[in-house]
């Protein structure tokens, strides 16, 4: 069951990459890449899976450092708001003859994906 938690984290932080790379890669222009939508629906698949594989196996021993639930409850909503943007957006570009996205909704999603990565790294 490690080995699968593990290749869970591996598609988490895939997801995650996508989501940022696709918005930092966007910045020039009008539109957002298509990928944001699906790298952010991995990383939320993954995290849950995650979450769902270490409570089962991984985190046997709470004592020794299982999981801060109140910082899996931040990360998961962070990342279903950053789906949902990813999700308007996507529909946005479709109407759009351009591609082109409202700014907000492009820079929510990617503020959203810096707040989300430093959650998982600052908060212990």
């Amino acid at each position: 069951m490690e080995f699968l938690y593990n290749v869970f984290v591996a598609l988490h932080f895939i997801g995650w990459a996508i989501v940022l790379g696709g918005y930092l890669a966007s910045l020039r222009s009008p539109g957002l890449y298509k990928g944001v939508f699906h790298g952010a629906l991995t990383a939320l698949v993954a995290g849950v899976a995650m979450v769902g594989i270490g409570e089962a196996s991984v985190w046997k021993d709470w004592a020794s450092g299982g999981p801060d639930m109140a910082k899996i409850g931040v990360k998961l909503v962070v990342a279903l708001v950053i789906a949902v943007l990813a999700f308007v957006a996507k529909r946005q570009a479709t109407k759009a003859a351009d591609g082109a996205v409202a700014p907000g909704v492009k820079h929510a999603i990617g503020g959203l994906t810096l707040v989300n990565i430093l959650v998982a790294v600052f908060w212990n």
